[in-house]
């Protein structure tokens, strides 16, 4: 898709709208930023034109490329603090991308509709889980060693690499309905962060090789412009929607985002129909 020099600016300003939308809420939700960013991309992206059939593919594999730095720069400054549980997260080294390398072999081959399906049923379940969640819920006093804890690495992994998230929201009910605490579970997180979405980067890239109908700057279903644009304002605006959230009850921001991903969740599965 090649755009001339007037669609190409309307593009980028249109990216640019994007990036401070998705850096205030995901400053006041806490979270990465992918939940927010893939809903936002395929709106934007399709008011410039892209194709229906590569829409929400470009959409998933721009948040993951975006989510490398800040969850590099996120994992850093955790780690640097003692907060993260180390052994935890060496325990996902394999798991987590094997799930992202299974991801990318499906994302290569399912349809815009099969995509939006599952970011559909997904934000759907977490959506109800944080509407109904309660911090007395629990299903065991620690984290279950292997099989399990590689099982539950690489279905984060899977997952989160389809919905183009860092695996923070799964990776956090993991954690903390295993008994631990949630700032922990933060600080893991990043670690995870970084494991899906590095391969998930390539990943998509690779998925995405050739297509004819991706527009103008973009590697696979990464869209370079979207990333240039995104990084630096997500990164300016966040304290703005962070210190929205440190004025607000932790249970009312739950569930603004709970319903946040349902109203996503329903707009993807009307898209559907």
């Amino acid at each position: 898709m090649n755009l001339p020099m007037g669609e190409i600016a309307m593009f980028a300003a249109a990216l640019a709208a994007a990036g401070v939308v998705a850096g205030i809420l995901a400053g006041l939700f806490g979270i990465g930023g992918g939940a927010i960013l893939v809903p936002v991309f395929y709106q934007v992206f399709g008011l410039v034109g892209v194709d229906e059939a590569v829409r929400m593919h470009l959409s998933v594999g721009t948040s993951l490329a975006i989510i490398v730095p800040t969850s590099l720069r996120s994992f850093r400054s955790h780690y640097l603090r003692g907060a993260v549980d180390m052994d935890l997260l060496r325990s996902f080294v394999i798991a987590v991308p094997v799930g992202v390398v299974l991801a990318t072999l499906v994302a290569a081959h399912v349809s815009s509709g099969g995509l939006r399906a599952i970011f559909a049923v997904i934000a759907l379940l977490v959506g109800v889980r944080l509407l109904l969640n309660r911090e007395t819920w629990r299903l065991g006093a620690d984290i279950p060693g292997n099989p399990a804890r590689s099982l539950v690495g690489t279905l984060i992994g899977f997952l989160s690499t389809l919905m183009g998230i860092g695996g923070g929201v799964m990776n956090n009910t993991f954690m903390t309905l295993f008994n631990r605490p949630m700032h922990q579970a933060v600080a893991t997180s990043s670690g995870v962060g970084v494991l899906i979405s590095i391969p998930g980067l390539f990943g998509y890239v690779w998925a995405g090789w050739g297509e004819a109908l991706l527009p103008i700057a973009s590697t696979g279903y990464v869209n370079w412009i979207a990333v240039l644009l995104i990084i630096p304002i997500t990164l300016l605006v966040a304290p703005l929607g962070v210190r929205i959230a440190h004025a607000l009850d932790k249970r009312k921001l739950e569930t603004a985002f709970g319903l946040f991903m349902i109203i996503v969740a329903a707009r993807f599965g009307w898209s559907l129909l």
